[in-house]
């Protein structure tokens, strides 16, 4: 079975812009979910709809996979499913390392999505010793020291950062000195990564910050409809008061879509 250390994905190479990259997952999960209820084809609007994209989008989307569906019948579902899987690198086998098996991170283990997805968490790292042998989700947790060596073992080139902030950057730095190219990082800090090293953050204290701001908008366009602004204060205070809160507090386990 070919693994993530020899093969990358085409997406680049044949210059598929980032935005269409970061739509491609979206379109995958709808197509999964219909291809599970057995439909044989789908529209571009149906689709759209279904990936919460508008449907020109989606048709420009799929003319950089050489894919335009069949005038009056649609795209079949099967087909795609297997071309955007290709397009995504998820017809290969990608060992995955987790750093940091906190609550976050052992939640993280334990989600189910992964294999059915291409990955294959290959170890669960953690800097406690007492932690070390301690089975998480049927696999034992290894210590830090080991880091380099399980890398190389397993043939990794993602991992995932579920450490606390203070500890990110250092482990970002060695699992890159060990061959990862790829991480996605949970710890609410930057990261600094060399060219030829994608990271991809995960931050929920931003999103609730946008989601804040979206709320204290419409709170203030409430205030201005009704002429109530003492009604939408409070909402607007709460929202303001969510947008002040540090990025280090303790956050939910929320698993990837």
């Amino acid at each position: 079975m070919a693994t993530g250390r020899t093969h990358r994905p085409a997406t680049r190479s044949r210059g598929i812009p980032e935005a269409t990259v970061a739509r491609l997952p979206l379109y995958l999960r709808a197509l999964t979910a219909l291809s599970e209820r057995s439909v044989p084809t789908v529209s571009s609007e149906e689709l759209a709809a279904a990936a919460g994209v508008n449907s020109a989008k989606l048709r420009k989307d799929f003319s950089y996979l050489g894919s335009y569906g069949t005038r009056g019948v649609g795209y079949d579902v099967e087909y795609l499913v297997y071309q955007i899987s290709r397009e995504l690198g998820l017809t290969q086998d990608w060992p995955v390392v987790i750093v940091g098996i906190g609550n976050l991170g052992a939640a993280l283990a334990n989600y189910g999505g992964f294999a059915s997805r291409g990955f294959r968490v290959a170890a669960l790292i953690d800097a406690d010793p007492a932690m070390a042998g301690t089975p998480v989700a049927g696999i034992p947790v290894q210590h830090a020291d080991e880091l380099e060596k399980i890398v190389g073992d397993n043939g990794v080139s993602i991992g995932v950062i579920s450490t606390p902030a203070g500890a990110a950057q250092q482990v970002c730095d060695r699992l890159v000195a060990a061959g990862v190219t790829s991480i996605l990082n949970f710890a609410p800090t930057v990261l600094s990564v060399p060219d030829g090293v994608d990271v991809r953050k995960v931050d929920l204290s931003i999103e609730l910050q946008i989601l804040a701001f979206h709320e204290q908008r419409k709170a203030g366009e409430e205030a201005a409809a009704g002429g109530d602004v003492d009604q939408a204060a409070p909402r607007v205070r709460a929202a303001a008061s969510s947008s002040r809160k540090g990025p280090d507090g303790d956050m939910p386990a929320v698993m990837p879509a």
